[in-house]
């Protein structure tokens, strides 16, 4: 039901909304961040001022939560004085944060009502995202606890923590079962297709890993990778996933021109002194003309070792690798290492690309990136366009190819030959 004060969502709606979310978060590889908040004094406003001025309080305040409110957001009210907010495609907890700062700067500005003005105060809990839980009640549940930490120590805003033991039993079936998987032949690649913007034509794909859990059915990345950063397991896995997307690759047809297959790379396994060695004994062993192989590297590692990766990824280059920059933008870009940097792409983070059109501030990002890249001579590709009027906007912006679900979901690695033949029948 719709509350009939504020014209919001109810409780029983939002955690429909919240389910639904959490859904294409694990799809999308995306982290959320759900808000309880709840307005100080209420009772005393109520009592003070009438039941009318309390009713323009809640209304004023679901203005306040629509002006942080961005495209893809949500919002409800959840109880007498209670509200939610949901913020989607975040990058980091980080958003959460500022969200947070700037409901306290907007209630700076008095509400009106009969009588005369008044301001008010909140407090806030937070939760996130794979990060805290992947279950609707008990994000809700977490975030209401985080609230009651807030109040308890008079903060305008808590985020709720990860009890060990929680860790520990949501991870100890993985971490027995992880070790087991490639013997076992558990592991799949999927193939998110790339499109260039200004030839509408497929220009390769993405490899993503995923996990037949015996117990848990397919897992995606985000669900089972920490947990293997942590058992010393990355550079199996790494190495697992470059033989099988260049294997695979292989049985795309050579009638579809060349293409590229990108492999994404652990920072731990950049560090690695024989990174280089695997990469070209993989590439050696499976690659052909038909099919570049592309690494893709966060970008935060370039602050970590800057002298070291660059080393690593030009001899990469020099033998015919393409490096493609991920995630870029929400790192610590500096211009200072454009000038050598050992790159083929930059991939705009998707953070900015869901944003881009109900946020001129995220439109200016994108354009900025866009236009530097282009000067230091690399391509972009935008990664998360959901929809026809975002691929509209990343082309006037000059992007030069794009993945997303407006194009395709990540597809099993057996369907994409079939993907492409249907694409160009398509076209």
């Amino acid at each position: 039901m719709t509350d009939t004060i504020t014209g919001l969502p109810d409780r029983h709606q939002f955690m429909d909304i919240l389910r639904g979310q959490i859904y294409e978060a694990n799809e999308h590889k995306i982290k959320l961040a759900v808000f309880v908040i709840k307005i100080d004094r209420f009772r005393k406003i109520n009592n003070l001022y009438g039941y009318a001025a309390g009713d323009q309080v809640l209304r004023s305040f679901a203005e306040i939560l629509n002006k942080v409110r961005r495209q893809g957001d949500y919002i409800a009210r959840v109880g007498d004085n209670e509200f939610t907010l949901l913020l989607t495609g975040i990058a980091n907890e980080g958003h959460a944060t500022l969200a947070a700062f700037k409901i306290q700067r907007l209630l700076e500005i008095p509400i009106e009502f009969d009588g005369g003005k008044l301001t008010f105060g909140v407090h806030i809990g937070i939760t996130l995202y794979p990060a805290h839980s992947s279950e609707s009640g008990d994000m809700l549940k977490k975030a209401e606890e985080a609230l009651e930490e807030s109040k308890r120590t008079e903060q305008l805003f808590c985020i709720a923590d990860v009890s060990e033991d929680l860790y520990i039993s949501k991870n100890w079936e993985i971490e027995t079962q992880l070790a087991k998987a490639i013997d076992n032949s558990e592991l799949c690649v999927y193939f998110q297709p790339k499109i260039s913007l200004s030839t509408g034509k497929p220009v390769g794909a993405e490899a993503l890993i995923r996990w037949n859990s015996p117990s848990r059915g397919l897992l995606s990345p985000d669900v089972f990778l920490p947990v293997a950063e942590e058992l010393g397991l990355m550079k199996q896995l790494t190495i697992w996933m470059l033989n099988s997307a260049l294997r695979l690759s292989n049985e795309w047809t050579k009638q579809w021109g060349a293409l590229d297959v990108s492999v994404n790379i652990s920072t731990k396994l950049l560090e690695k002194p024989d990174f280089v060695d695997i990469v070209l004994s993989s590439n050696g062993l499976w690659g052909n003309d038909n099919i570049t192989l592309s690494l893709e590297v966060l970008e935060q590692y370039f602050v970590v070792d800057v002298e070291n990766c660059f080393a690593k990824l030009k001899e990469l280059r020099n033998e015919g690798i393409n490096i493609s920059i991920d995630d870029f933008g929400t790192g610590y870009s500096s211009l200072s290492y454009f000038r050598d940097i050992p790159a083929d792409e930059l991939k705009i983070d998707r953070s900015f690309v869901s944003g881009l059109l109900g946020d001129e501030a995220n439109a200016k990002i994108v354009a900025l990136i866009t236009d530097l890249a282009h000067k230091f001579g690399l391509s972009v590709v935008a990664e998360g366009a959901e929809n026809l009027e975002t691929l509209e906007a990343l082309k006037k912006l000059n992007c030069d190819k794009v993945q997303g679900y407006i194009i395709a979901k990540p597809i099993p690695a057996e369907q994409f030959g079939n993907w492409l033949r249907q694409f160009h029948q398509l076209r």
